[in-house]
């Protein structure tokens, strides 16, 4: 069973939270915690639900008032679409990446800049043959 899916219905989800069936219908009406409806009108909770009602009661045990509730819970909900939407963010750069991996590739050029290759790709490599000889260097005269 998802957390999500809604099963419950109103006892047994205020049995699950630890509060009255009473409280949880205000809490409806508050729109702290929405239930899905059925075609006869009665709520429906899911876990996720059920959670949700603990944590109103562990805030309101220390204090927080329901418009305070209200705003975290609107928070938590707000970072949970944020968070959510990283990992798709996250997830695309991951595909692009791996679908264009010479994007990353360098060398140095032949006048030593740097270039940027295809992966699995080699440079050419110059065959030419080069002598080095040092410089004819010869003293100077010195006319002293």
């Amino acid at each position: 069973m998802d957390e999500n899916t809604r099963v419950f219905v109103i006892s047994m989800a205020a049995e699950l939270a630890g509060m009255h069936p009473q409280t949880l219908r205000q809490y409806d009406r508050l729109g702290l915690v929405s239930p899905d409806r059925t075609p006869g009108r009665s709520r429906r909770y899911s876990m996720r639900d059920v959670a949700k009602l603990r944590e109103i009661a562990e805030l309101g045990a220390e204090g927080v008032s329901l418009e305070g509730i209200r705003r975290i819970l609107g928070l938590e909900d707000h970072v949970r679409t944020l968070e959510s939407r990283l990992r798709e963010l996250e997830s695309a750069l991951a595909d692009e990446l791996l679908n264009r991996p010479g994007r990353r590739v360098f060398a140095a050029g032949p006048a030593g800049e740097v270039i940027s290759m295809r992966a699995g790709t080699r440079t050419r490599r110059s065959t030419q043959i080069v002598i080095w000889r040092p410089l004819d260097v010869r003293p100077a005269d010195d006319h002293a």
